[in-house]
């Protein structure tokens, strides 16, 4: 038994190692350390029809319990691709226009955060807390407020949340407000998604607030901002050793000395990929001084490769990149390295530490922590500049140090990149310097720290009836 119990959609595979872990798994992975602590979600196995179901992998690995689960095909498909992913991702992030909405992906959303809320249960104990995690599993603590009614329940929502206006396109979004409902705490990314969310469950349920609480029935839940962060001398160090390894000295060498702009992001049209394409197109329009004196590289690792809209995505961005290159290449110059693949944390950070420029230009996003971990990746002597949408959670924090875009803007864009290759050095350092400090003031740690804490703060469930 664990007194804490996280749970999330995926789990970071052990074998992968600290180094290569992403920036929820570095957070929740110290919080579990600290608290006797088990994380449960999905394997990521795919149990086909006629198939015998697997029994759940159960194991420890550095200090922590971990168990895992499998999926059915059709829980897959109903749950995971449909209603997450097809439906609640683009709600989420201001694209009705990409939902594929129907009733059989509610009920399997439904069904499977029913099911995972019943595995918590037979886990918990009297002093036990639960963290749910993601969009993926809204609906868990409504069923686990039942099966376990005196356990603090927290969540933490890693994407943007719409405007009631936007949310109310969703067919019985009251069911999907109530579910809400059912935690003692939810943690949003930034002030802006927390009133969207409180001004939601007032429209759209009738709920009234109680001081800084929201009421709804016999229910009063906490709804706080909690800008998640990175590890950021973890950051740095892995930059370092990254800036060393065989792939980052291969990079140097083929740049011939040339600035270097990056981008790294999940294929994913919130992204804005495909504006950037266009405003690096259009930098080497408007400043043509720029044609052979830079390279900008775009990694783009595929994601969601059952969802159709991802297909399309790649093959246009393929097309894309293909145009701008056959159109300013030279014999000896490529202007765009488009990269559908992934690569270690290291390598990563490794590269983002040679970039110039790094380019964050969603169209929309929670948080963003790429944005993030590009400024802790810089060397302090000759730093890069940070290019981001003011779209992105993370410009709240950063937006004093960082160039801050509108990425529908294509011109503006490349006004943007043209400063930044051009700033002189005193200012780069400054801008960085002031965003390092906020970085080191906020990081992965305390994020988790305040949010257990905030939990831990809370009445109990039984104190509130």
């Amino acid at each position: 038994m664990s007194d804490l119990i996280v749970i999330s959609n995926r789990v970071p595979p052990p074998e992968s190692g600290e180094g290569n872990q992403g920036g929820l798994a570095v957070g929740l992975l110290n919080a579990l350390k600290s608290g006797n602590g088990l994380w449960m979600g999905w394997s990521g196995e795919i149990v086909e029809e006629g198939e015998p179901e697997p029994p759940p992998a159960e194991y420890s690995f550095g200090g922590v319990d971990f168990a895992t689960y499998p999926l059915s095909r059709d829980d897959y498909d109903s749950y995971y691709t449909g209603f997450s992913n097809e439906v609640l991702w683009p709600l989420f992030h201001y694209r009705v226009d990409k939902m594929a909405y129907d009733r059989r992906k509610r009920s399997g959303y439904f069904r499977v955060n029913r099911m995972f809320a019943e595995r918590i249960a037979k886990r918990v104990t009297k002093q036990a807390r639960v963290w749910v995690h993601d969009y993926h599993l809204i609906a868990l603590g409504t069923y686990l407020r039942k099966l376990a009614p005196d356990v603090p329940i927290g969540f933490f929502l890693h994407t943007p949340f719409p405007p009631w206006q936007v949310l109310r396109v969703l067919p019985d979004y009251e069911e999907l407000l109530e579910a809400f409902t059912g935690y003692d705490l939810i943690g949003m990314q930034t002030d802006g998604d927390r009133d969207n969310l409180v001004q939601a469950l007032r429209h759209g349920l009738g709920a009234e607030m109680e001081g800084d609480r929201v009421r709804y029935g016999d229910r009063c839940v906490d709804i706080r901002t909690f800008p998640i962060s990175i590890d950021v001398e973890e950051v740095a160090a892995l930059a370092a050793s990254g800036r060393e390894s065989l792939p980052s000295r291969r990079l140097s060498r083929s740049l011939l000395e040339r600035p270097m702009i990056i981008g790294v992001d999940r294929l994913d049209y919130s992204k804005g990929i495909h504006q950037r394409f266009a405003a690096f197109e259009r930098t080497l329009e408007l400043y043509p001084h720029h044609r052979d004196k830079v390279t900008y590289m775009q990694i783009a690792p595929p994601s969601r490769v059952d969802v159709d809209e991802y297909v399309e995505l790649r093959a246009d961005l393929e097309g894309v990149a293909g145009h701008i290159n056959g159109r300013f290449s030279e014999f000896d110059w490529t202007p765009l390295r488009y990269l559908n693949r992934g690569y270690s944390r290291e390598v990563i950070m490794g590269f983002m530490r040679q970039a110039r420029v790094g380019l964050v230009t969603p169209l929309r996003d929670g948080m963003n922590l790429v944005a993030k971990e590009f400024v802790a990746s810089q060397a302090e002597q000759d730093p890069g500049v940070l290019i981001i949408s003011h779209l992105a959670g993370a410009t709240a924090e950063l937006g004093d140090g960082a160039l801050v875009c509108n990425p529908n803007d294509i011109d503006g864009m490349a006004e943007m990149i043209h400063r930044a290759l051009t700033m002189p050095l005193a200012e780069r350092q400054e801008r960085w310097r002031r965003m390092m400090e906020t970085l080191r003031g906020y990081d992965i740690h305390r994020w988790g720290n305040d949010f257990m804490h905030a939990l831990e703060r809370l009445p109990s469930a039984s104190d509130e009836n």
